[in-house]
């Protein structure tokens, strides 16, 4: 049995908290001049002019800073403040240049910022192929998705631990590619994604130094304790998916400047970076955290729903939808014949069951062994309502139980 892959197609996430803010930029008294300015300069506007001390003139990246100008207050110390700031947050809303979405979008709602950058050689007039924009997206996702599930534990090797949990905690990122192809940037809000990416900028960092250690000492140690800082297999493997393929890659982790930066955290923010060099190192961190997460002994509450056996007695596999005691959606579990006749009469009429087991890392904690203790539990009314529903419309799994292989 293999585990699901970390790159596999996540449910599609709700709108962002900006969307609604494209057309319609935010008042101008709720924005800070201030912060309007480092966004500015952060993506690459260029302040060229201004009466110092009043208000800039900033134009838009790109040869020359051709396109629309802004004048911008360096204060509201002044009457017509916040009439600068709202022609000037106009003429963002319409401006053609792709980074003032991503200034407006920063400041409808304040979001750290995450930059991949990956070094490939480039098309016809400095354009990537198509596959390389798949493939940093790809890895961009593997590489938040694993340091979500950082967020909630730490662990070597997660599985299927946690993923439901942590796939919900991105559904407000917005991700949107730099022009070229080669590059990406996530906007994690703050308000709710500022431990995803405190705890990715942790990481990196961890991994960087974990990569030196070895390559200088030849040993293996400082992963085991990069694992604190937030370093997995889903993490390694990340980075190798982003590495793959190019003469190098970089993470910047730029933090909101509305927010400030948080406590223990880099500012600026240095970008981090990784060779072709540094996958094999990847690769043996990746395989020895598989190998090394041990099994996890556990006590799970879970409902049903598959029965299978190769005769009409002796042992038979099981499979339970968990309701409580682990972080996994489904674990399948080898019962012995008296064990599985109490797990088929407890579907038949709606009940769920408690077994105590290890859940085994191999095939990614969807497992779980030397079951034991199987066990009817009493609910409700309304979850057995619920769960005789979900038996009457899923009879031919439990069909299953009574007929041979």
């Amino acid at each position: 049995m293999t585990h699901r892959p970390i790159d596999e197609v996540l449910r599609p996430a709700r709108p962002h908290p900006a969307e609604a803010f494209w057309n319609d930029p935010p008042p101008p008294d709720q924005v800070d001049p201030a912060v309007l300015g480092a966004l500015l300069r952060r993506h690459g506007w260029q302040r060229r002019g201004g009466a110092p001390g009043r208000y800039g003139r900033w134009t838009p990246p790109g040869p020359g800073g051709g396109g629309t100008s802004l004048l911008v207050p360096e204060n509201r110390a002044f009457p017509d403040s916040d009439d600068l700031l709202g022609e000037a947050l106009v003429a963002l809303a319409r401006s053609a240049s792709p980074s003032a979405r991503d200034v407006l979008l920063a400041l409808a709602v304040p979001s750290d910022e995450i930059h991949w950058w990956r070094d490939v050689p480039t098309g016809p007039v400095g354009a990537a192929p198509w596959t390389v924009e798949e493939r940093t997206r790809g890895a961009a996702r593997q590489m938040l998705l694993a340091c979500a599930l950082a967020a909630r534990a730490r662990a070597g090797y997660y599985g299927a631990r946690h993923r439901r949990a942590a796939a919900a905690s991105l559904e407000n990122v917005l991700v949107g590619a730099e022009p070229g192809g080669r590059g990406l940037t996530a906007f994690v809000p703050v308000t709710t994604g500022r431990p995803l990416a405190v705890r990715l900028h942790e990481a990196l960092c961890a991994a960087r130094e974990a990569i030196d250690y070895q390559r200088a000492t030849g040993g293996m140690d400082a992963f085991d304790a990069a694992v604190e800082a937030g370093v997995s297999h889903e993490l390694t493997e990340s980075l190798v998916a982003l590495v793959r393929g190019t003469e190098g890659a970089r993470i910047t982790v730029e933090w909101s400047p509305a927010a400030g930066v948080p406590e223990g955290g880099a500012n600026p923010a240095e970008p981090v970076e990784f060779s072709p060099g540094d996958l094999p190192v990847l690769r043996e961190a990746g395989a020895r955290y598989l190998r090394e997460e041990p099994s996890v002994p556990v006590r799970l509450t879970g409902a049903v729903v598959r029965m299978r056996r190769s005769g009409p007695r002796g042992a038979g596999t099981v499979r339970l939808r968990v309701i409580a005691g682990a972080e996994v959606p489904h674990v399948r579990m080898t019962l012995d014949e008296e064990s599985y006749r109490i797990a088929g009469q407890a579907h038949i009429v709606g009940l769920p069951v408690r077994v105590h087991g290890r859940l085994e890392s191999r095939g990614g904690f969807r497992r779980l062994t030397d079951a034991t203790g199987v066990v009817p539990v009493q609910v409700d009314e309304a979850e057995r309502d619920r769960l005789m529903k979900s038996l009457q419309e899923n009879l031919d799994f439990f069909e299953e139980a009574c007929s041979e292989d």
